[in-house]
């Protein structure tokens, strides 16, 4: 089982995951070195604050600041972390629909996700009374951030 496997499986709930994108990537590699080459990019599962730092490094923000502004915008973030579903690709293309224009799908390719993985809590409720929860935020190359969760399938 690969690293990102058991994340996702809810065995590494210290872990946190990234999805890097190559436009991410540091010019010297070390980054990649770290991960699972996916289309597109790498993704890295790594203890919490090593994750943390390696996602400042790759994007040049703070992992927690981001997830709280991606937090207020609800989007469909794939649940292998290699990608997702910009919410502000529907307005365009409803502009385009609009205009007679194809609205232009690499503006809302994924540059980075960011995930964690959070424990059952029945005490909370929802979600989280069902079982352990992946929360996953993403940004897109037209800039939106945006946020999914899920439950991890046992």
């Amino acid at each position: 089982m690969s690293d990102r496997e058991a994340f996702l499986a809810g065995e590494r709930l210290d872990d946190v995951a990234l999805f890097l994108t190559d436009d991410y990537l540091d010019e010297q590699g070390k980054i990649a070195n770290y991960g699972e080459t996916v289309d597109g990019g790498v993704i890295l599962v790594e203890p919490g604050d090593k994750g943390r730092q390696l996602f400042a490094a790759g994007t040049g923000m703070k992992a927690m600041e981001f997830a709280q502004s991606a937090m207020g915008t609800e989007g469909d973030i794939a649940d292998d972390l290699s990608g997702g579903a910009c919410p502000a690709a529907e307005n365009d293309e409803e502009e385009a629909n609009t205009n007679d224009e194809e609205a232009d799908e690499s503006a809302h390719r994924v540059r980075f996700v960011f995930a964690f993985a959070e424990a059952q809590n029945e005490e909370v409720g929802g979600l989280y009374a069902d079982g352990d929860v992946i929360h996953a935020y993403a940004q897109c190359e037209c800039g939106q951030s945006y946020s999914d969760r899920w439950l991890v399938d046992a």
